[in-house]
């Protein structure tokens, strides 16, 4: 998988649920290997989108596609400043990863310290523990960049059920697990347009 992440801010969210609409009609049928996005305005006007494909050449030819070129001329005029665009394709995911059933997103921006070991705390026995806990979180899609930064896209089924789940869920070496990241960003997208 290979994952686009483009991130700005933007001051009319109904603009970019109209954007979304015209690409997924016009663009989208075009799009060779694409495999769904996770696109949301946070109410702090943070745009976020997450763009999946099946790999690299599949992201590089629908980029290259006179329509995807109009689309975006078009819809970077929503932007109030110039937005940023990340690409990875060292992709992971819990659980079944995104879903479509989602009702809120919860986008994590950070770095871990020891990729590795916060790896191997992911293991059967800890994600099974983890979907006993939550069972409100329906998966993630996390892309990896240099230096162990990641974006990662949580989905919900509820912003209520995240907000309980998070205050009472407790597994095995959580703490510690914990501890292997650094200072996150979150991103809460309570209207998420999900494909």
């Amino acid at each position: 998988m290979f994952v686009q992440v483009i991130k700005g801010k933007v001051s009319d969210p109904a603009a970019v649920r109209r954007q979304n609409d015209r690409w997924r009609k016009e663009v989208q049928p075009g799009a060779t290997g694409f495999l769904g996005s996770t696109v949301g305005v946070a109410a702090d006007g943070t745009f976020i989108a997450l763009a999946r494909f099946a790999d690299e050449a599949a992201a590089k030819k629908n980029s290259s596609r006179a329509e995807q070129s109009a689309w975006w001329a078009e819809t970077a005029k929503l932007f109030d400043a110039e937005p940023t665009f990340r690409e990875s394709s060292d992709v992971t995911t819990l659980f079944d990863g995104g879903s479509d059933s989602a009702r809120f997103v919860q986008v994590m921006e950070g770095s871990v310290k020891d990729r590795t070991k916060a790896e191997a705390f992911e293991t059967p026995e800890m994600l099974k523990e983890l979907r006993a806990a939550r069972p409100d979180l329906i998966g993630s899609v996390r892309a990896w960049f240099p230096g162990g930064k990641f974006v990662d896209a949580a989905y919900f089924t509820s912003e209520e059920d995240a907000r309980k789940g998070e205050s009472s869920a407790d597994f095995s070496g959580q703490q510690e697990y914990m501890d292997l990241f650094g200072e996150m960003t979150f991103i809460d997208v309570r209207d998420p347009i999900l494909t």
